[in-house]
């Protein structure tokens, strides 16, 4: 029987779960954002010893939410009637938010790493958003010094970094990982069938492997000095409760998919009582067949982050509300 915590079984083959995890294709890994985000409780204030950045600032800029009533039962599609996208200015602390750049790869070459291409298609657009959008967007929030987080996973590139190291001295030991189910031989013919024909493909398999051993930071998102990192929701939260953080502003890959459901996304974040949002520019999406050409699924992504979570923000406006 395999060890259902340590491994995940595709057929006939069991690959370490911590081997899928590094595919980096793990966006496409996380189904399931059930329900809204919910508050658990006060985020505790920085500790009085922290050296606060500012006192009572402000930062006022656009925010663009969206408006999911009324809807209008004298129209043939009732859902017509709501209010839709709206924008209107909001007031953000400065000494309570901070941005998050997540799950930003470096997954190597198409010519290097074919078979991972063509199972994650959005890989070329996270690298085109991290080469014309990040720059910009990093080196403001690092010259105005405000808090940048990063959330990470998949591998050991980062574990080395001293902010690694300070979040995993702040949060302590992480929880245990939920039981697993054990699988019958029905389950583990109905894992094979999907790992060969939904996602990532038998022959796509190896190309994938390969690519996730050398998994990096996108030159682009490197960390800078201590900048905090966390490999999980516990030790995201840590670094917000030793700040007093109770706001996060996303970045990186996929709005969609990690950023939603992964450790130290968005679902994670806010049943810990954070609000959390996004910017426009500088997320993409798990796309398909019948999305790809319009990126339909980076607009669903978005309508979900504002109704459920938090705000959607626009990265020129926010670069000029902190300079």
């Amino acid at each position: 029987m395999a060890d259902q915590e340590n491994t995940y079984e595709t057929g006939t083959q069991r690959v370490p779960r911590r081997e899928v995890l590094r595919a980096g294709a793990l966006s496409l890994m996380g189904w399931g954002l059930t329900s809204f985000g919910s508050t658990t409780g006060p985020i505790r204030a920085a500790q009085p010893s922290e050296k606060k950045r500012t006192t009572s600032r402000t930062i006022r800029l656009p925010g663009h939410y969206y408006q999911q009533f009324d809807a209008d039962f004298a129209l043939e599609v009732p859902a017509e009637g709501y209010g839709g996208w709206k924008t209107a200015p909001v007031e953000l602390s400065w000494e309570h938010t901070a941005v998050v750049v997540m799950h930003a790869w470096d997954c190597g070459t198409c010519k290097e790493f074919p078979g991972w291409y063509r199972a994650v298609e959005y890989i070329p657009r996270s690298y085109a958003i991290c080469e014309k959008v990040f720059p910009p967007l990093l080196r403001a929030v690092r010259e105005h010094g405000f808090r940048l987080f990063h959330v990470v996973a998949g591998g050991d590139y980062y574990k080395q970094n001293p902010g690694y190291r300070r979040a995993v001295a702040l949060a302590g030991p992480s929880p245990a990982r939920p039981e697993q189910i054990e699988a019958d031989a029905s389950l583990r013919r109905l894992r094979q069938f999907r790992s060969e024909h939904v996602f990532v493909g038998k022959h796509n398999r190896e190309d994938v492997r390969r690519g996730s051993t050398k998994l990096d930071f996108a030159p682009e998102a490197k960390p800078k000095g201590d900048e905090g990192i966390a490999e999980n929701g516990h030790q995201l939260f840590a670094l917000c409760k030793h700040h007093g953080i109770n706001h996060l502003i996303y970045a990186g890959f996929a709005i969609n998919w990690c950023i939603l459901v992964s450790p130290g996304g968005m679902l994670d974040m806010s049943q810990r009582g954070l609000m959390c949002s996004a910017f426009r520019q500088a997320v993409t999406a798990v796309e398909n067949k019948e999305t790809a050409r319009r990126e339909l699924c980076k607009e669903i992504g978005l309508w979900r982050v504002a109704l459920a979570f938090g705000f959607v923000f626009d990265v020129d406006d926010f670069r000029t509300a902190i300079a």
